[in-house]
């Protein structure tokens, strides 16, 4: 498949673009929707996303870079080549993550519910971006020798260099998909819930799949001989379960103030 979308003259619109742009509309269409039942704001939304989105962009570049530096160090230049791929969506995270906190305590708006709309529209957003991967064929896995069990447009894109490829990007969408099914059937039940405890069940949900999927895939950014990627899905992880016992050893806040 071409990764090229829509093609008007020297603009180019990639898929991957495409996938990224419906996964952050619905997402926003989703927080909005949340917002009032955490008494905050749709607009506060919106002008979060305003702000979080590019900034995360660049998180994410910058992330990637860092990482692969010997790729960039001779033509600095290349680094705003963005166009020619290269973000991690963990730099992405820690971005809006960094700005969610700053742009809260402007706003006033208590930032565990800030986290708690956020989660489940960012496990959708996150599988709807991953088929950004297949349409460029990258974040794949180790050879197979057949795959015989998927559709055959996506067993088709993952013939590349002459054999099939795990399609680790499939794993993570299917498991973000249920991660954010999951989320939303226990935002339904806020009995069971204290407020940030639906942002812990997202770190260790996203953490689990994305620690696992990742030692399948060949193009992991590494740092001396370490996946990054798994050392910060264990460190999710272990946050989630640690801000489970706090919540649960301490009075909390419920999950929707009365």
């Amino acid at each position: 498949m071409d990764p090229i979308a829509i093609k008007l003259g020297p603009l180019e619109i990639r898929w991957y673009a495409l996938c990224i742009l419906v996964g952050l509309i619905l997402a926003v269409y989703l927080a909005t929707k949340e917002a009032p039942r955490k008494k905050i704001r749709p607009d506060d939304i919106l002008d979060f996303i305003l702000i979080a989105f590019p900034l995360s962009i660049v998180g994410a570049r910058l992330y990637y870079v860092l990482f692969t530096w010997s790729d960039y160090k001779d033509d600095p230049l290349s680094i705003f080549a963005i166009w020619n791929g290269g973000i991690a969506i963990y730099g992405g995270l820690i971005t809006g993550a960094i700005v969610l906190y700053f742009f809260s305590r402007h706003r006033f708006i208590d930032t565990w519910d800030f986290l708690d709309i956020a989660a489940p529209s960012v496990m959708i957003a996150q599988a709807i971006g991953r088929w950004g991967n297949f349409f460029n064929q990258e974040a794949y896995g180790q050879a197979v020798e057949n795959l015989d069990y998927l559709p055959a447009f996506i067993r088709d894109q993952m013939y590349i260099d002459g054999a099939y490829r795990q399609p680790t990007f499939l794993f993570e969408s299917v498991w973000n998909l249920l991660g954010f099914a999951l989320l939303c059937v226990l935002r339904r039940r806020p009995r069971l819930l204290k407020q940030g405890e639906l942002t812990a069940f997202y770190l260790i949900w996203y953490g689990c799949g994305r620690l696992l999927i990742e030692g399948m895939r060949t193009d992991s950014l590494m740092f001396l001989g370490i996946r990054i990627s798994q050392w910060l899905s264990g460190l999710l992880i272990l946050v989630g379960f640690v801000l489970i016992l706090v919540r649960r050893r301490k009075p909390s806040i419920p999950f929707y103030q009365p």
